[in-house]
């Protein structure tokens, strides 16, 4: 059995029309979800309860359910980056948010678009869903952003990342053999 606390304002959208979401998540994971305002339990299959904590805490952190489905790939993971690690007030939160999310969203889809993740900056945290590889390279973009690093030097960060992935294009493949 596993606990979880989301925001209760994420309820309904982890629900879904009708408690369609809430009835795939269970399908898909074999998994039971009992949901009490932002409480939320789950049991059933030892690895059907983290692919739905997973997929529960993405809808929690603001991804659509669309989005947190991608959890159900293996290959694809959650990270969640808490702004309260670095932060002393409210304005630097809200400073912090702006410098990870950019002018129109620019520097959000930049990182997204090169690493090919999604992120969702919601509340105190970060989420980040993709490619175990991949989220590591959108996770240092942003903390660059978080320390304070300039947009440029993020930009030409995410260069070289996709420069070398390009050295190496199919290195999973080599290992296979």
């Amino acid at each position: 059995m596993q606990y979880l606390k989301i925001p209760e304002e994420r309820v309904a959208v982890l629900i879904g029309k009708g408690g369609g979401i809430k009835r795939e998540i269970e399908k898909r994971t074999n998994t039971r979800l009992k949901i009490d305002d932002g409480d939320i339990s789950i049991e059933g299959d030892p690895m059907g309860i983290l692919t739905a904590r997973d997929v529960v805490l993405a809808i929690g952190r603001g991804f659509s359910p669309e989005i947190a489905f991608r959890l159900f790939d293996e290959e694809n993971v959650l990270e969640i980056i808490p702004l309260t690690d670095f932060i002393r007030s409210e304005k630097e939160l809200a400073r912090k948010k702006g410098r990870i999310i950019g002018r129109k969203g620019k520097m959000r889809n930049v990182i997204e678009g090169i690493t090919n993740t999604s992120i969702s900056v919601y509340g105190k945290s970060v989420g980040i869903i993709g490619k175990y590889d991949r989220v590591e390279i959108a996770r240092e973009a942003i903390l660059k952003l978080i320390r304070g690093a300039r947009h440029s030097s993020v930009y030409k960060f995410l260069e070289r990342s996709r420069a070398q992935e390009r050295e190496f294009p199919d290195y999973e493949g080599l290992l296979k053999g």
